[in-house]
């Protein structure tokens, strides 16, 4: 029995968007999805879980893990390195499992070159005023920090046209529901469907002798 690969489905967006809350939103209502845990040499950040949220390793740690190859893409951002694992994103699609994997543009980029069938998701948020009041809110980051992030915030959204679709997150439910929509869409394409089933009729002959 040929099995059917996993959906890869990428999602960027810039800091402060609200992609964090609706990537942990789609997997509380989807069981069959699995997040793709990041490494990142910085430190946790207040209420954040080794292994839960990243895999926290030392900055020596994570240059060993890049020298090794072991990175499926790696990039630094604000002065932190964060990648991804190849084996475990590469082993988890083979298995049929569908991963959803919260990314920068600058790693989205890298991963489609591996994965050229992965889906991307761009999260917008309604206005660059909103972004600012929400980088400011949550009061993360310290002021020089949020301005960099701010700063970066138009080259990011210049990569938009290099995803296959785009979700404003102004009301955050709506948001989620635009989600869900995307990842059943793209279970629901021929190609996969045709292929379940084919899979599905295989299991039930062989159960039949």
């Amino acid at each position: 029995m040929v099995m059917c690969t996993g959906c890869l489905f990428i999602i960027t967006a810039p800091s402060g968007t609200g992609k964090t809350s609706l990537v942990r939103a789609l997997l509380e209502n989807d069981a069959d999805l699995r997040l793709s845990i990041s490494y990142t040499s910085r430190p946790p950040r207040e209420g954040e879980v080794h292994e839960r949220d990243y895999h926290f390793v030392s900055r020596a740690m994570f240059e060993q893990m890049q020298a090794n190859g072991d990175f499926l893409e790696s990039a630094e951002v604000y002065g932190n390195w964060y990648g991804t694992s190849q084996r475990w994103i590469s082993d988890t699609m083979q298995s049929g499992q569908d991963i959803v994997l919260e990314i920068d543009c600058q790693g989205a980029a890298q991963v489609r070159k591996f994965f050229p069938q992965s889906i991307g998701i761009f999260v917008l948020p309604p206005s660059a005023k909103a972004l600012e009041e929400r980088l400011f809110l949550r009061d993360k980051d310290a002021a020089d920090v949020i301005q960099r992030r701010l700063d970066a915030v138009c080259e990011e959204v210049s990569h938009v046209n290099e995803f296959d679709y785009v979700i404003i997150n102004n009301i955050l439910e709506d948001a989620i529901c635009d989600l869900a929509c995307i990842v059943k869409a793209e279970r629901l394409k021929r190609e996969r469907q045709l292929q379940m089933q084919k899979n599905q009729v295989l299991v039930s002959r062989l159960m039949s002798f």
